[in-house]
């Protein structure tokens, strides 16, 4: 070997054992924890103000702005997106790989070498022993103790001398190469979630009442082209009674390709929209600035069915059936009443209460007009049996909905169900291995017991007495006949 190629292979095997280095694991673990929790507590993605008013409780407000440049230079306001990140979970998928490669040939090797008997000497130097003595038979004590290991579900082997006889067992020889199988399921992991950082996008959508879009957005000027349109029908809120905790958000959207109508569906908080590998989650709402709606209302006259109607600030309409005319003249977003001037007045921007003041007049008597709460129907009671519902104010709100794609997602499923699968051999099953050695000892004979194993000691060591002491009362009870 001339020195050029020396050198090669000395760099070689100075890569290989760097890659391979539980050190370097360690690095790259604390580097990717340090940089996750920073990447939890800085919303990704966000308006600039956001972030610079969370980092101001954690640096103040005069550094914050300094802070938050400094973070979105070094990547942390797309962290799961920089390339850094990625290089991350790259290098730790080579180091787990690498680790991987370099030491199961020598597991590999235990778990392929067939299982041998042992001698005397050999079992008393086994990390786990015992020693027993019974007045029995070489054949009695044989019997006695493959029925133990027999019932204990092991397969075993016999090695016959002069009064002597070994047996032999073992059980899980597999299980060390659990510990692989978790490395596969963190690297397909690290794959999956890789595929979905260069494949994949997270934006959001501000959708309104009865409009579409062909696109999400990851920031106000960097479009997503969707492939499809997606519309909302309508979005709706329901309260707790009595106070303004929203209870539930929903939001009908509606899939779109060459005009047809190919999904519809209603979406709520944990129940989202799925198209195409795209899921739209419904993450927010709001109201739309000056927007101008429709009033929608339910009228029921009197002893008759319910009519819905749409209508708009300044129109009149009719109850069925009746000569009462009604005029939309008012509306509030959340009514109230003033508690120290008894006045009505409006108490956020947000639908939370919404209110419709309708003008009613009726033939010979003098016009009235009424607040008409949508979150209390018993508002619009009228007169003479009639009600009148503020239904909604459709075409004011928007839906704020979180679309995502993941098309790495399939090989994180498959990866939870690898690493279940390994995890549960690594805790639970170990290899284990049983040498009985039976010597003819004049009118008796002596047993030694041996055992090693992978992991587990003191449920391996308490199996071993439970064979033992099955076997000993089996030897015990012939002894008695």
């Amino acid at each position: 070997m001339d020195e050029k190629e020396k050198e090669k292979r000395d760099v070689f095997e100075s890569t290989w054992k760097f890659l391979a280095s539980v050190k370097l694991a360690i690095f790259l673990l604390i580097s990717l924890a340090g940089t996750s929790i920073v990447g939890t507590i800085v919303e990704q993605q966000a308006e600039p103000a956001k972030n610079i008013q969370l980092l101001a409780k954690f640096f103040g407000d005069s550094a914050a702005p300094t802070v938050y440049n400094v973070f979105a230079k070094l990547g942390f306001m797309d962290m799961y997106g920089s390339w850094w990140f990625t290089t991350l979970l790259a290098l730790f998928s080579i180091n787990l790989i690498v680790c991987s490669i370099d030491r199961f040939p020598k597991t590999w090797r235990i778990v392929k070498t067939p299982q041998k008997p042992l001698s005397d000497n050999a079992i008393k130097s086994m990390p786990i022993k015992k020693e027993l003595s019974f007045n029995t038979t070489l054949n009695a004590a044989k019997d006695e103790f493959l029925n133990s290991l027999n019932a204990s579900r092991y397969t075993v082997l016999e090695a016959t001398e002069e009064d002597s006889l070994r047996l032999y067992t073992q059980k899980h020889r597999y299980a060390r190469l659990a510990v692989y199988v978790v490395h596969l399921s963190i690297i397909l992991i690290f794959i999956g979630a890789i595929i979905g950082i260069k494949f994949g996008f997270k934006g959001y959508l501000n959708l309104p009442e009865g409009r579409s879009s062909d696109r999400a957005y990851k920031s106000p000027t960097e479009p997503i082209p969707l492939g499809f349109t997606i519309k909302c029908n309508w979005y709706d809120t329901e309260y707790y009674p009595e106070i303004d905790t929203p209870r539930e958000f929903s939001s009908e959207l509606v899939i779109l390709e060459d005009g047809k109508e190919i999904v519809k569906k209603v979406i709520e908080v944990n129940d989202p929209l799925k198209y195409k590998g795209i899921t739209f989650f419904q993450s927010s709402y709001g109201m739309m600035p000056e927007a101008v709606g429709f009033f929608v209302l339910d009228i029921t006259p009197a002893g008759g069915q319910e009519q819905r109607i749409w209508v708009r600030f300044g129109d009149t309409f009719k109850i069925p059936g009746a000569e009462i005319k009604g005029t939309v003249r008012d509306f509030s977003t959340a009514l109230t009443r003033d508690r120290y001037t008894g006045k009505l007045t409006t108490y956020s921007e947000n639908m939370v209460n919404p209110a419709l003041s309708i003008e009613f007049e009726e033939p010979g008597k003098e016009k009235y007009t009424g607040w008409i709460l949508k979150r209390y129907p018993e508002t619009g009671v009228l007169q003479g049996g009639h009600t009148v519902k503020f239904a909604d104010y459709w075409g004011v709100e928007y839906t704020g909905l979180q679309v995502s794609k993941d098309p790495g997602v399939w090989f994180i499923y498959l990866a939870s169900i690898i690493m279940t699968l390994g995890l549960y051999i690594c805790f639970f099953i170990s290899h284990k291995k049983i040498w009985i050695n039976i010597t003819k000892d004049k009118k008796s004979v002596k047993v030694a017991v041996a055992g090693s194993t992978s992991r587990n000691r003191l449920n391996f060591e308490q199996e071993i007495d439970k064979i033992v002491s099955h076997a000993s009362k089996a030897l015990e009870g012939r002894s008695k006949k």
